[in-house]
């Protein structure tokens, strides 16, 4: 645990503090998955706290707890009377192939497409399985790839390592951040109750690290609004992670909606994008074209498999760089299983979106930029060496809050939330809601 914190600590530029961790056990896995939730979360609650201190002279204490960091890196949300949305498509998983195995990510519509492109039309696993048994690993990944699709071969740590993608990553820091220096004179807005109040997030991140980076900086009293194109819909993820935030829809190929995104834009303060590396370029909002529009923004960027070597445009989620890092591979060992076995959750990204958030907190107050990849954070954990077989106490009813949220899909229960700072409730007045729901203008428009 003190290695993981440590190391993310000197990545932010944090001071290299003792944070307090309550309750025991941990998340049975072949890595340390427990530990890089508490020291991500701890990361980002300490890069508030040094906020605050800024602001105010006095600097809160903090607390994490193990148990809640745990189930919070799965879901926070417990649905009364309905349930969220399968996170899966019907075929997405893992396949069996001539030579050994290979994930297909096929959530959204068009990556679903791109892998019936290379391999027919699948209704099912069992069809879809056969046709995968006919190849390759390798031919298919690309061949996936090359159709527009996600797939990914599982490899072990070591072939990653030889791999040009993986000695891209091990060159890459943990958080590429470059503080322009230019003092952001804003006056600060905020209370020790809510630190970012007054602070706009234009938020243009999907599935799943970007959106927890967001939902953590709402908790904090930010004004998130979050743009998506017009038919992007991810069920199985927005009543978790959109709460705290206004969700509208913009299309940057039409006219009018470039102009409404231009003047979101110049508004911001802090900017969340997920896209590739390439592809705010090919809309026109490349680094250049989004300084000269916003000369004073906080941008925030995340991939999957970091910002050099081949695969820096590569699509990829975090199921995928599990496969390709080799995490899966080692799970398979430790629990001596004859299929990959990924860590119990998304843990990559979650994370990943922490560290994005602390970031943005660590910029505030002068301009610049954060990069991270979710490949990068793999290596974070692969090196941190061994997981438990400790198990946590199961979850019970005094976990969750008493507060009764209500969402589009019915009322829900959150669980408490695993980070204490002194003074400053993580707290989200906006119930989780439906994407597109709110028109794309902030709450508070500049004069």
């Amino acid at each position: 645990m003190t290695d993981l914190l440590t190391s993310i600590q000197a990545a932010l530029g944090l001071p290299h503090t003792q944070v307090k961790f309550t309750s025991s056990g941990a998340l049975p896995s072949a890595f340390a998955v427990t530990d890089l939730a508490c020291a991500s979360i701890a990361a980002a609650g300490q890069a508030v706290s040094e906020w605050l201190q800024q602001q105010t002279g006095r600097l809160p204490s903090l607390e994490v707890d193990r148990r809640l960091a745990s189930f919070w890196f799965a879901t926070s949300i417990r649905p009364i009377g309905w349930s969220v949305p399968p996170l899966w498509d019907p075929v997405a998983g893992d396949y069996a192939t001539k030579d050994g195995w290979i994930r297909l990510h096929t959530n959204a519509p068009h990556h679903r497409a791109a892998a019936e492109k290379v391999l027919g039309a699948c209704a099912d696993r069992t069809a879809m399985a056969s046709k995968v048994a006919q190849w390759a690993k390798r031919d298919l990944e690309q061949a996936v790839v090359d159709a527009g699709g996600c797939a990914a071969e599982m490899r072990s740590w070591a072939q990653w390592q030889a791999h040009p993608q993986g000695q891209a990553v091990n060159a890459e820091p943990l958080i590429q951040l470059a503080d322009n220096s230019r003092q952001n004179a804003k006056p600060w807005q905020g209370s020790v109750a809510q630190p970012l109040a007054g602070i706009k997030v234009l938020d243009l991140t999907r599935v799943l690290a970007g959106p927890i980076a967001s939902r953590f900086l709402a908790g904090l009293g930010a004004d998130v609004l979050r743009i998506d194109p017009p038919t992007w819909n991810e069920p199985g993820v927005v009543p978790e992670v959109t709460l705290g935030k206004r969700c509208a829809r913009l299309d940057l190929h039409d006219k009018t909606d470039r102009a409404v995104f231009e003047s979101l834009l110049k508004d911001a303060d802090i900017l969340l994008h997920g896209y590739r590396a390439d592809a705010l370029e090919r809309l026109g909002y490349g680094v250049a074209e989004r300084q000269k529009l916003a000369p004073g923004l906080i941008d925030v960027s995340l991939n999957a498999y970091g910002w050099s070597g081949p695969w820096q445009n590569r699509r990829g989620f975090d199921s995928l760089v599990q496969m390709s890092s080799g995490i899966a591979d080692a799970g398979m060992q430790w629990k001596r299983a004859n299929k990959p076995t990924p860590l119990p959750l998304q843990a990559l990204d979650h994370a990943t979106g922490y560290l994005m958030a602390a970031s943005a907190i660590r910029l505030l107050g002068r301009s610049g930029s954060a990069r991270l990849s979710l490949a990068r954070t793999a290596k974070l954990l692969i090196e941190n060496g061994a997981g438990t077989d400790e198990p946590l106490r199961a979850e019970d009813d005094n976990d969750q809050g008493l507060l009764v949220e209500q969402t589009p899909w019915g009322p829900a229960h959150r669980l408490h939330v695993p980070l204490k700072i002194t003074g400053t409730p993580l707290q989200w007045t906006i119930p989780a809601s439906e994407l597109g729901s709110h028109r794309a203008q902030w709450i508070h428009p500049s004069p």
